[in-house]
């Protein structure tokens, strides 16, 4: 941390610094991977009997209210104490569109659930051929009377096979432009018709999930906005997905295990350059705080905050940082498992692998170079007429 503190802010600091000392598990302090439900929610719950479990909800409805600069913190101490990952697609996703768009029923429904770790969420968006191009899903849903009844097949769905419920789109019909005839809907993930398949990513973890729906059958009040017009709340989620990915929580965790892999290298083992390099890093991460800062701060204000180039540059600093881990760590870079030095955990392979995924979900780095060359610079779009 570079920046200056107020004494309001230390203050907190000190308060999270030592509750987590106090409270982390010992088991789950800097794994690399999500531990499975039965590991983890106990965790998760703890964090929300403390009220810290959604520092970005407004008080109003159960969250901690939080600045940005106490958001922040709450990353900063929780990646230095090791933390565990645990499941945001309620939380950062979600929860902040029933909030903002969600029916007073729905909010009751759900709000309290996310809250208190007693539903995990899924997010239904990606389907095969349906990726990037997010308007050419064509999961399909018909309403029949008070209901819909879905069938079609996602995928790259984070803990799709762990998750209570998913909030999805699907295709209402199919006429106009593709964004239209787009729905949003919650779906219950024990109504009959639906299978979950894990898959095993190149980090060794199942992170993702196929989901299957098969004559699916849900009641329209679980439906968020109108039929036919869910494509404006989907990227509301989308934009909302973004500014939580560009927060600095990854970065942090990756430059503990920088730290971690400097402390148990010997001087005369490591590269040529390297405290210069480790020096930029600590600043490249401390300019994404202060992007996420100004970009959370917009958003409180009710002003558009440009989560694209957050996304982005996040994603980029987190990956620099994993490929410094891997020159510090030389030879033992070979490693696939990551081990064990004390209290620190060395691991220079699986964070690394875990991490490619930062540029495709949320909208590849690619489609946010796009996003930024047209509608931010003003650049012509590729292959249009002058």
């Amino acid at each position: 941390m570079l920046r200056p503190e107020s004494a309001a802010d230390a203050a907190f600091r000190h308060e999270v610094r030592d509750w987590l000392a106090a409270h982390v598990p010992e088991a789950l302090r800097h794994k690399t991977f999500r531990p499975l439900p039965v590991e983890g929610m106990p965790w998760y719950r703890a964090l929300s009997q403390r009220g810290w479990i959604a520092p970005h909800w407004p008080r109003t409805h159960g969250g901690m209210g939080a600045s940005p600069v106490q958001q922040v913190i709450l990353m900063e101490e929780m990646a230095r104490a090791g933390t565990p990952d645990f499941p945001t697609q309620g939380l950062n996703h979600i929860g902040p569109m029933l909030i903002a768009r969600g029916t007073p029923a729905q909010q009751q429904r759900h709000l309290g659930p996310i809250l208190a770790g007693d539903a995990i969420w899924c997010q239904g968006y990606s389907e095969p051929g349906a990726g990037s191009d997010l308007a050419s899903l064509r999961t399909r849903a018909e309403v029949r009377g008070d209901t819909l009844v879905i069938n079609g097949h996602k995928i790259w769905t984070t803990w799709g096979h762990h998750a209570d419920w998913m909030f999805a789109l699907v295709r209402t019909a199919s006429s106009g432009k593709p964004q239209h005839g787009i729905t949003f809907v919650l779906i219950d993930m024990k109504t009959p018709g639906i299978r979950r398949r894990p898959i095993r990513t190149i980090a060794g973890d199942e992170e993702f999930a196929e989901v299957f729906l098969d004559e699916v059958v849900v009641p329209l009040e679980n439906v968020v906005g109108e039929i036919d017009k869910g494509w404006q709340v989907a990227t509301a989620v989308l934009s909302e997905e973004r500014l939580r990915i560009g927060a600095p929580a990854q970065a942090l965790r990756a430059l503990e295990r920088l730290r971690m892999m400097l402390r148990a290298t010997p001087a005369e083992r490591l590269p040529p350059g390297v405290h210069e390099a480790v020096a930029l890093a600590e600043v490249e991460v401390e300019t994404l705080v202060a992007a996420y800062l100004e970009a959370a701060e917009a958003t409180e204000q009710g002003l558009a905050a440009d989560s694209s180039y957050l996304k982005l540059l996040a994603t980029d600093t987190v990956h620099r940082l994993l490929e410094l881990v891997r020159q510090v760590a030389g030879p033992a870079a070979a490693l696939r498992d990551a081990t064990r030095h004390g209290a620190d955990l060395l691991d220079a392979t699986e964070m690394f692998l875990q991490a490619r995924r930062l540029g495709i979900y949320g909208g590849s780095s690619e489609v946010q170079r796009n996003i930024i060359a047209t509608r931010v610079l003003g650049l012509p779009v590729a292959g249009a007429k002058p």
